[in-house]
This record gives C-alpha cells, structure tokens and sequence, in this order.
C-alpha cells in the first residue's frame, strides 16, 4: 500500500487530477533545485584541489537519494507546499508555503 493514500493527500478538498497538477509542478522545483546544487557543488569542486571532497556529500540527501515525485508528495503531505485553487484555470496551483507569493504563477 502506498503512504501517503490519495485519500489524505486530497482531504476530500481537491480531485485526484488537481493533485496529479500539483505534484507534477513540485516535483519540477524539486528537480531544479537537485540541479542548482550540483551545479553548485560541482563549482566549488572544481574551484579547489581537495580530491577528497566528494560531490554527493555536497548535495542535500532529501534531492540526492529520492526520486523528485516521492518528495513532491512527502512535500505536499507534510503541508510545505499548498494547492491553491486559480479563479482563471481550473487546474490546481502548487506553490511552496514559505517562497512564493501568492499571486505568482508559473
């Protein structure tokens, strides 16, 4: 059985599509961010000659060692990123709780 059930990601607020929506578009930023920090990681690599600095190790574990959908929803379940319903689309609004204003879409 999968954790968490769609059942308490949705909380009888949203459909299962609108969740599918959300889910995609944070697991993008979840995918970005992966990106940003190994670009990052590899720069600060690549700047030093300390060979035994590893690559992996600069990289946060949660985006290394997940796949970005398993922490989209560990996201979205844990309340840090909300769907946010859009008066001008019937598609759900994923936006990360504590970065993005609310009136800015992607």
């Amino acid at each position: 059985m999968l954790y968490p059930t769609i059942n308490q990601l949705t909380g009888g607020q949203y459909n299962r599509y609108e969740l599918v929506i959300a889910t995609a578009k944070c697991a993008r930023m979840v995918t970005d961010e992966y990106v940003r920090q190994r670009e990052a990681a590899e720069k600060a690599v690549a700047g030093t000659k300390d060979g035994d600095k590893n690559l992996s190790n600069m990289i946060d574990k949660e985006y290394r060692d997940e796949k970005a959908v398993k922490v989209a929803i560990t996201h979205i379940h844990a309340g840090d990123f909300t769907i946010h319903h859009g008066e001008q689309d019937a598609d759900a609004e994923e936006q990360p709780a504590e970065e993005l204003p609310e009136n800015e879409q992607e």
